[in-house]
């Protein structure tokens, strides 16, 4: 009687262990999920919550068809955040736009930017909470708070990414060509996830009563791990290359001349340009009414000079219509310090400051013996003047008289683009560097003697350049300022560069991201494999914890089988001495 009134102790007690763990593992969580409910669903005591019985739905009808709207108001943001993020190539160009509708200059790219980025951070952390409070077994309750934020953040990504498709539907160009740079780490960065979401997923999948129940929940899992698993077999980047083989660094060329660091189209401009190191400068060619080739982008001149106080008058005319005389009254440097026309442009000396303030409109004559002294090369875009304008029929005449008779430059040193009247430029100037601003036949290139093409980067093609390559016609890209576009011309093959940011491409000694393919296979493999190990592990995991707690509860034992933990805490109540 006595060994089996030990026995039956050793089997209660051991029992009574099991209940322990089991209430632990229930409970001791607590603070911890309290903060994830309450940032959540703002229920920050424990009776305001429910947990999510085995089998069950994970919540009630309605935040079940509320929960794909913060899946999709997530996925939304991070595609317009991705965009507006690789744009930032072309911000300026952006910023000029809203300056030339609203009139008066303001960085707005940048504040879309950081809106794009809050909405997303916050976004992001609504969805990490659902997420952890599912792997713990917890209900979802969105507050009503958060489920307004949320509709805010997939209403504002939505028409953000429908505006900029129809006003800049080049951008969509630009994400493409990003992904030849960024798709294998944007691979890792999915299957990183993927791994995060194996925890609550296992935990949900291994206990529900019903194999309908687990396919629902695993089947759409493992097909979209599937398919990240075999999505590098479609990937292609122009810089995962063997090593030998990537060719010599692209030759840069300042836009209208260094215009982070000196106001664009200037005398400064050009010399900053120089002293990084260029290799050639761009610009833009006026003629004044008077028949003075000068330098201007813009068709009026109120964004970069002082007209508004010197001609207040005539801010809105075109530039062309004015004289030479007029122009030099203009100063073309004290915008520049006052509305810094890029977010990257950091501060200048004293020195640089006071030069800026005294800079003004640049004649073309000056513009060019500047560059054939430095022996650099040149390339223009030629505007022709507006109506009634006197030199209107003969403006591409006037510009070689300039550059064939007063500036003195080598014709050699002449990037030619103009293509009207271009015959005729090959007769009186056969020195000059055809060079044609669109891709074509490379029969018909050769039949009109152009050595160079000039494109927008988001037309560059690495099968396009070789191809251009091995008939003896280089490529120059514009306009490139990101380090991460500038490694793609790079690895493309891609001659020369115009960009607004000599000073800091000049610093990269090779393309990011390069690596071999033998490289890139080992990342891709091994994060693969890891993957694999890893999820393995967590639903093995969630496997025996199941298992283990089913094992536990034996056939006619109600305390175990209640499927309540009252009773198994008023068991260990009133049985303080066997815990102890």
């Amino acid at each position: 009687m006595e060994a089996s009134s030990t026995s039956l102790k050793k089997i209660k007690f051991g029992k009574l262990k099991v209940v322990r763990r089991r209430l632990l593992q229930r409970y001791e969580h607590q603070p911890f999920i309290s903060c994830l409910a309450g940032f959540y669903s703002c229920r920050w005591k424990r009776y305001q919550r429910r947990r999510t019985e085995p089998g069950k739905c994970c919540c009630k009808t309605r935040e079940c068809v509320f929960f794909p709207l913060l899946v999709g108001a997530f996925c939304f943001s991070l595609v317009f955040l991705y965009m507006w993020g690789e744009a930032k190539n072309d911000y300026n160009n952006f910023d000029w736009y809203n300056y030339g509708n609203l009139g008066f200059w303001f960085l707005w790219s940048l504040v879309l930017l950081i809106v794009a980025a809050i909405l997303f951070m916050y976004i992001t952390l609504l969805l990490v909470l659902a997420m952890c409070l599912l792997a713990e077994g917890q209900q979802l309750y969105l507050h009503w708070s958060h489920k307004i934020g949320t509709f805010l953040v997939l209403g504002f990504s939505i028409t953000a990414i429908f505006i900029l498709s129809v006003l800049w539907g080049d951008q969509w160009k630009t994400v493409r060509l990003s992904f030849q740079i960024t798709a294998p780490y944007l691979h890792i960065g999915a299957i990183t996830i993927m791994v995060l979401l194996s925890w609550p997923m296992a935990l949900h999948a291994i206990r529900a009563d019903k194999k309908v129940v687990q396919v629902i929940i695993v089947g759409p899992y493992l097909a979209i791990l599937l398919f990240l698993f075999l999505i590098p077999l479609g990937m292609y980047s122009p810089c995962i290359r063997e090593v030998g083989t990537l060719g010599p660094k692209p030759a840069l060329i300042g836009h209208r001349g260094a215009p982070m660091l000196a106001p664009e189209n200037t005398e400064m401009s050009f010399q900053k340009t120089i002293e990084h190191g260029a290799d050639g400068l761009e610009t833009d060619v006026t003629i004044s009414y008077d028949g003075v080739p000068f330098l201007m982008h813009d068709s009026t001149l109120s964004r970069t000079t002082n007209i508004k106080e010197v001609y207040p008058n005539d801010t809105a005319q075109n530039a062309a219509l004015f004289s030479w005389d007029a122009l030099k009254e203009l100063n073309a440097g004290e915008w520049f310090l006052k509305d810094k026309p890029f977010s990257c442009m950091g501060s200048l000396s004293r020195a640089d400051r006071n030069q800026a303030m005294n800079q003004s409109v640049y004649k073309l004559s000056n513009f060019l013996r500047l560059a054939d002294s430095q022996n650099k090369l040149v390339i223009f875009d030629l505007y022709r003047p507006p109506e009634k304008h006197p030199y209107r029929n003969s403006w591409i005449n006037r510009t070689l008289e300039v550059i064939l008779n007063e500036s003195g430059i080598r014709p050699h040193l002449v990037l030619w683009l103009e293509n009207d009247m271009r015959s005729f430029v090959q007769s009186v100037a056969p020195g000059f560097q055809q060079t044609v601003g669109s891709k074509a036949p490379v029969e018909d290139l050769l039949m009109d003697n152009i050595v160079k093409l000039n494109l927008a980067y988001t037309e560059m093609s690495s099968e396009d350049i070789r191809k251009y390559a091995e008939a003896n016609i280089t490529t120059n890209l514009y306009v490139i300022n990101e380090p991460w576009l500038f490694s793609l011309a790079w690895c493309s093959g891609a001659h020369s560069v115009t960009t607004n940011a000599v000073h800091t491409l000049k610093n990269l000694n090779q393309p990011l991201f390069l690596m071999t393919p033998r490289q890139y296979n080992i990342m891709w493999i091994l994060t693969d494999l890891a993957s694999v190990l890893l999820i393995s592990l967590i639903f093995a995991l969630h496997w025996w914890r199941e298992r283990s707690f089913s094992c536990c509860a034996h056939e006619g034992d109600p305390m175990l089988e209640s499927g309540t933990y009252n009773k198994f805490r008023t068991e260990l109540s009133n049985m303080p001495t066997v815990m102890a």
